[in-house]
């Protein structure tokens, strides 16, 4: 799939707190927002892409709220927060085949506004088959991720100090954000003073909750080159499935070892290769696990990796993140793989903040998880080239 479509268009909603919006408000509102990015109109989408947040059946109901009348190919994959990126990976595979010119993503929800919580929007875990099972187990995300954290902890010896590096990065690429969430720079004690929600994860080794939304262009190279904006272009796509094996399950590595490898080899580069590099980054230990798994580092390395700055932009050797990510700026409706397409779009084309704009962005990652480290998840990992 190597250069079969172009990504052209982007917008990220600014609100954080959607009070006064409806769901379907916001998914228009990303969907408009991305076609005047990209120099395009709703007339121009035949392809539509979204994930259980789209209130309605499937897609259908936001295609006629939006006002898309000439759909011929339609898809509402739901993989929790890594759905956006393999919207991507399908969108380009559709058009490739044939199946639509231009396709349009969007993601939008209002669990703040609506009280939510750190639920998902569509997704009834009431029937799950394990649920029986899983009555005795605290149902908030934090506490998987904790236990992976503890496990890694007292395999490969990382410390809360390190975890917390990843946050001191976030926080000061969130500074330069107007629209972020926190934009306050933190430090490595900061974050060990605050309190603790699972142990070993403290509350600033979360990430926040907000509403809002995002929305992505997908077109076919004729259509991107007429276009006045700078081209990005799908150089590879991977997407992995992982979970609990009925309880035989190794905690210490995610979904992201085959994602990560399938998209290095679609695209025919390498980690090395790599310059900027947003991640999913729900927890700390999240981003941790990734930078393994992806092979920035080899397994168990991932503390040191990220320690003394190292993922800073300007400073460290493996700028992420640059707009404050899950941890600082937004994790709209509980689900950030939309965000981190949008950020490494802006670095490939050279558009993040110029504080934080890496030098060298010709081939950027954007990766993502869906589900929990600790038991159901989907990854899927993109790489994208400057042209």
């Amino acid at each position: 799939m190597n250069g079969k479509a172009y990504i052209v268009g982007i917008y990220e909603h600014p609100t954080r707190r959607a009070e006064g919006l409806t769901t379907a408000q916001l998914h228009a509102d990303v969907a408009l927002g991305a076609l005047a990015d990209a120099g395009l109109t709703l007339d121009d989408v035949d392809g539509f892409f979204c994930a259980a947040d789209a209130p309605g059946i499937g897609g259908m109901t936001m295609a006629e709220y939006i006002g898309l009348r000439n759909l011929r190919h339609i898809d509402s994959t739901e993989t929790g927060g890594s759905s956006y990126l393999l919207h991507v990976n399908h969108a380009v595979h559709a058009i490739a085949a044939g199946h639509c010119n231009v396709a349009l993503i969007t993601l939008a929800d209002r669990p703040l506004a609506a009280g939510a919580g750190t639920s998902l929007a569509g997704i009834d875990m009431r029937n799950m088959p394990d649920r029986p099972f899983l009555a005795a187990v605290p149902p908030g995300p934090v506490f998987g991720y904790a236990m992976v954290a503890r496990r890694h902890m007292h395999e490969f010896g990382t410390t809360s100090e390190q975890l917390a590096w990843v946050k001191v990065a976030a926080s000061h690429h969130a500074q330069h954000n107007p629209n972020a969430l926190l934009r306050k720079v933190v430090t490595v004690e900061d974050v060990l003073a605050s309190p603790l929600v699972a142990d070993p994860l403290h509350r600033l080794d979360c990430c926040v909750m907000t509403d809002g939304g995002g929305a992505i262009v997908v077109a076919r190279p004729e259509i991107a080159r007429t276009l006045k904006r700078p081209l990005v272009k799908v150089l590879g796509g991977g997407e992995a499935l992982k979970h609990p094996d009925g309880g035989r399950i190794d905690l210490t590595y995610s979904a992201g070892v085959r994602s990560g490898a399938k998209a290095f080899e679609e695209a025919g580069v390498t980690p090395a290769d790599i310059k900027y590099a947003s991640l999913y980054d729900s927890f700390t230990i999240t981003v941790v696990m990734q930078l393994e798994d992806l092979g920035f580092c080899q397994k168990g390395e991932g503390g040191p990796f990220v320690a003394d700055g190292n993922l800073i932009s300007g400073v460290g050797k493996l700028p992420f993140n640059t707009d404050g990510g899950g941890l600082c700026n937004n994790h709209p409706g509980n689900k950030g793989g939309m965000t981190k397409v949008l950020e490494a779009v802006r670095q490939c084309r050279g558009e993040a903040h110029p504080a934080v704009q890496v030098k060298n962005h010709d081939i950027v990652l954007a990766h993502g998880t869906g589900g929990s480290l600790a038991g159901y998840h989907v990854a899927g990992t993109l790489i994208l080239g400057a042209e």
